[in-house]
């Protein structure tokens, strides 16, 4: 393994790394969009399982249809993402493939297929199946496609914290000890639900901005009303649960990535008391202790702490960066030594010292490919910037749902001195102030808004993954294999054709999907 890494260029890493960016994140733009709007749809339909009256049923129908487009463009993607693995990091999926492969099996034998057989029913068992059948094919899409993000998720929190295994010198692959540590490691129920939540404010600001353009249209008032009313809902609770999931995960990311987090937090020279920056030369006192370990005085180590080595809270005294590559050669050497020796049929005595102290390194084993600290650092100015992207744009939405919130339920009292401080400030005309016709309860500058709305929530999300997997750099598996001891060994032109026709095929793919999608929200429910 070490003799071909000398034989890959840095053109093959580079490339392969783009490649792998690219498709991840045009992935990225269906998926989230797919999970919001199962909720969404889930819900019109329940109310007209409850009420039977047709206006539901055609309200499920129209975003079921918007549904279908964006999840087959999702599904195309995923397949070719899922590929890659294979084409471009082999030496990776050989390493962990008997971990990695098994949360991605489960995820296309269980989950695609549950989702892809009740997506039928949804489609075409309106007239051919039970009210109540159809009802349940509904929600059981909706729910696979979330397992499926489940074990997707499982299978990348595992690339950041590595758990549920054990090295075998034998082989030379990392095998399965435990699939429950696994599946249920604290890493993957944190980022499981901090990414599906934030995927429901994608689907609610999406069916809030298409409604709200119906608003300004002067047309579907009824449909455009009730949507907004259950996409605000959802999206509410969303906005809080993200904020609430990420402040858990950045606890988990202080204990298992701390690296990560002082890039974004472009940390140097860490302490207690740490504030939390806002912008540079602006932070919220205490808020990165609070943050990382919940208290407003807990140590957070910086950049250099970590470079240079530390003593942790509980007094563990972590190594420099020197010493854990040092380690990390020892441990290398060690593998190769009894590989060797135990081809030359040694005695035991010599293969159980070569063991033990490969055993004694191994959790370094990956810094003995590195050879520059400076390798450890991941990009601080994207991680910095994105994370703020993400935190901020997050707020926002919070103060956007609540607001819709208020206005489109006309709550007592509450809604009135709303309107009436909107009022004072030139945003909602004077006459206005006291009405609670829904159609006219969100101002036109507010329907222009939602409709801005769906970029800046696209940014967020994908700012979200620039922080998770830019933030690891430059380990393809935390602590144990690095980028440029994972990928294939291929001519980087090859690589790089196949990055512009990727980018070619996606961006037609997401023109194409865009296209439909205005086409069928210019046509409108079939009422």
């Amino acid at each position: 393994m070490t003799n071909l890494l000398l034989s890959i260029d840095a053109g093959t890493i580079d490339w392969s790394r783009a490649q792998f960016a690219l498709t991840a994140i045009y992935h990225w733009l269906f998926v989230p969009l797919t999970l919001g709007l199962a909720v969404i749809m889930g819900i019109a339909e329940t109310l007209y399982y409850k009420k039977r009256t047709d206006f539901w049923k055609k309200t499920a129908q129209f975003w079921q249809r918007l549904f279908g487009v964006n999840f087959a463009m999702g599904v195309a993607t995923g397949i070719i993402l899922e590929f890659e693995f294979g084409t471009n990091w082999s030496n990776y999926s050989w390493f962990v493939g008997d971990i990695f492969g098994a949360p991605l099996a489960v995820e296309g034998i269980v989950a695609f297929f549950m989702e892809s057989t009740f997506v039928a029913v949804m489609f075409f068992g309106w007239k051919k199946v039970s009210a109540g059948f159809h009802l349940a094919s509904t929600w059981l899409t909706g729910l696979g496609a979330t397992i499926s993000a489940w074990w997707i998720l499982v299978a990348n929190a595992w690339m950041q914290y590595p758990v549920g295994c054990t090295f075998n010198p034998d082989t030379m692959r990392n095998e399965m000890t435990s699939f429950f540590d696994v599946a249920l490691s604290p890493f993957a129920i944190d980022k499981f639900f901090h990414t599906v939540i934030s995927s429901w404010i994608i689907g609610a600001v999406f069916v809030i901005a298409v409604s709200c353009w119906y608003l300004l249209q002067k047309r579907h008032i009824c449909l455009a009303v009730q949507s907004i009313k259950i996409a605000v809902v959802v999206g509410l609770f969303a906005a809080l649960g993200a904020g609430a999931t990420g402040h858990k995960s950045g606890q988990t990311i202080a204990k298992v990535q701390p690296m990560k987090l002082a890039a974004m937090e472009a940390l140097y020279e860490g302490g207690n008391e740490m504030g939390l920056k806002i912008v540079e030369g602006i932070e919220l006192p205490y808020g990165l202790s609070l943050m990382a370990t919940n208290t407003l005085d807990g140590y957070v180590p910086g950049i250099d702490n970590l470079l240079n080595g530390y003593i942790t809270a509980d007094g563990k005294v972590e190594p420099s960066a020197e010493e854990k590559i040092q380690r990390g050669k020892l441990a290398i050497q060690a593998l190769a030594d009894y590989r060797k020796a135990k081809a030359e049929n040694a005695d035991e005595a010599t293969l159980d010292a070569l063991l033990a102290t490969l055993n004694r390194n191994y959790e370094y084993f990956g810094y003995g490919y590195v050879k520059d600290r400076n390798d450890l650092v991941p990009s601080v100015p994207i991680n910095f910037w994105a994370f703020r992207a993400m935190v901020g744009l997050g707020c926002l939405f919070i103060l956007f749902f609540g607001l819709v919130f208020i206005l489109i339920f006309d709550i007592p009292f509450i809604s009135m001195v709303f309107r009436r401080l909107l009022s004072a400030f030139g945003l909602l005309p004077e006459t206005a102030s006291d009405q609670t016709t829904p159609a006219d309860a969100i101002p036109n500058w507010l329907c222009w808004t939602a409709v801005l709305m769906v970029p800046l929530a696209y940014i967020a999300s994908e700012s979200g993954w620039l922080v998770a997997e830019f933030g690891r750099q430059p380990w393809t598996i935390q602590d144990m294999l690095p980028t440029w001891a994972a990928v294939s060994d291929l001519q980087s032109s090859s690589v790089m054709i196949t990055f512009f026709l990727f980018l070619i095929l996606f961006t037609t793919m997401l023109a194409v999907e865009i296209s439909i999608l205005i086409k069928q929200i210019k046509k409108g429910p079939e009422l």
